[in-house]
């Protein structure tokens, strides 16, 4: 640890022990244990929704506690870092070690970074034996969730099945306003789950303990699983994108990348766990994995359903309700990438009305919208697109009569930043994804030109 990192902390810290889980399902009421040794111990409480009808497979509903009582312990783990992490029972499974390598590993680089930890102090799973293969827990391939944060890619998401014929239901991890307000627009079912972190550990955060970002994608994800087999549903159905594999900054040969677990790394490591040690016939994947941040903000942009219902700026969701931003604070970095991705197929009045500012008409936006570009900074520790992206689409809209005068595009233009942007390689669909056959042509259909 870095000097007076861990001031006032317990002692004896040394090792972080992932203790047991249990589900009452009389009342739905997770409860997740953790503790150090010799230290403090933390109860986390997940509430999930009734289930729908159809009673769930007991040994795939408890594979997927168990996985997500691996990756919940990520946010108590961080508090001390320690170099070594103790199961309670068996050694992992080979998939399952390979998702918390990676959960622990690069899924904690960033938090690591900020707080100036060496990024190659994970702690490392050892795999145990192969399992016997996971009995499929005959959940309806037909039935899927698709969970709901707010923002535009899952609206994308919502509208692309719902124009293949499917009526997905939604889901969420607790109700926050842009949440409740997507899914009124949507007029779809939801299911919500709460998410209660030990009150302890928000102690420890103000007092003592080591705080940062942690993959908080992979245990909604997990959330979602959850809910999924005890509803019988046999999708989950997430909405992230392309642009997730590329990080800030690379240390000490380590990439840091505040969205790994919204990645496709993340996405397969998670996909094998789950057919390893839940059941095979439960599928996660992104449907919009194979879309840029620019290609999905033109999706979206098709539509003005969502307009004044999603917001993707993070400061809506902070814990403290007193320092929560209302809609878009239009301050953040999240909030200038969202409008520049918008920004080259919508019209500025379009845009003020969403955000209440036009953010590319204010100069004192310029020094976040370089860094967006990586000009002469790392990309923010945000979930915003490559800096390719952000150059495509200042490119973009360096064409158009409507932007072409906004202050910061011409302040960018005289800069040269944009010089040989490449706008049609960003928007030009990968094939390196997951999404299943069955998928892919409305995936295609929604993010193509």
């Amino acid at each position: 640890m870095t000097d007076g990192l861990l001031s006032g902390a317990p002692a004896g810290l040394a090792a972080f022990r992932l203790g047991d889980y249990d589900l009452d399902e009389r009342s739905g009421r997770v409860a997740l244990r953790y503790s150090f040794q010799d230290g403090p111990a933390f109860e986390e409480l997940i509430d999930l929704p009734v289930p729908a009808a159809g009673a769930p497979a007991p040994a795939a509903l408890d594979g997927a506690l168990a996985l997500l009582h691996l990756a919940a312990g990520v946010s108590y783990y961080k508090a001390a870092c320690p170099a070594e992490v103790l199961l309670a029972g068996a050694p992992l499974t080979p998939a399952v070690a390979a998702l918390a390598n990676g959960l622990y590993g690069p899924g904690l680089a960033e938090m690591r970074y900020v707080n100036g930890l060496p990024l190659d102090s994970a702690p490392r799973f050892a795999a145990g034996a192969p399992p016997a293969a996971a009995a499929p827990a005959r959940l309806d391939a037909d039935r899927m969730l698709v969970p709901v944060g707010g923002g535009k890619d899952s609206i994308v998401t919502i509208e692309a099945l719902r124009a293949g014929g499917i009526a997905p239901t939604l889901f969420s991890v607790g109700d926050a306003d842009p949440i409740r307000r997507t899914v009124e627009a949507s007029s779809l079912e939801r299911r919500i789950a709460g998410r209660r972190i030990d009150p302890r550990l928000l102690e420890a955060n103000e007092r003592w303990a080591l705080n940062g970002h942690v993959p908080v994608t992979a245990i909604v994800s997990l959330i979602a699983c959850v809910v999924a087999i005890r509803d019988g549903a046999g999708h989950v159905v997430m909405s992230n994108e392309r642009s997730a594999r590329a990080g800030s900054v690379v240390c000490d040969g380590i990439e840091v990348n505040h969205q790994w677990s919204k990645g496709l790394e993340a996405e397969r490591l998670l996909a094998a766990a789950l057919s390893e040690a839940v059941a095979p016939d439960l599928r996660c994947f992104s449907l919009l994995r194979a879309g840029s941040e620019l290609a999905i903000a033109r999706a979206f942009a098709r539509s003005e359903r969502y307009d004044l219902a999603f917001t993707s700026c993070n400061r809506v969701f902070r814990l403290d309700p007193a320092r929560r931003a209302a809609r878009w604070c239009g301050e953040c970095d999240k909030c200038r990438f969202v409008f520049l991705a918008l920004a080259p197929w919508c019209a500025p009045e379009r845009l003020e009305r969403i955000f209440g500012a036009n953010l590319l008409d204010d100069l004192a936006q310029l020094p976040g919208v370089l860094a967006l570009c990586g000009y002469d900074a790392i990309k923010p520790l945000e979930c915003v697109g490559e800096v390719a992206e952000s150059r495509a689409a200042l490119a973009l809209l360096d064409e158009q009569p409507a932007w072409r005068q906004a202050a910061v595009v011409a302040a960018v233009r005289e800069l040269g930043v944009t010089a040989g942007a490449p706008v049609q390689e960003v928007l030009t669909l990968s094939t390196e994804h997951e999404i299943p056959e069955r998928f892919r042509a409305l995936a295609n259909a929604a993010l193509a030109a």
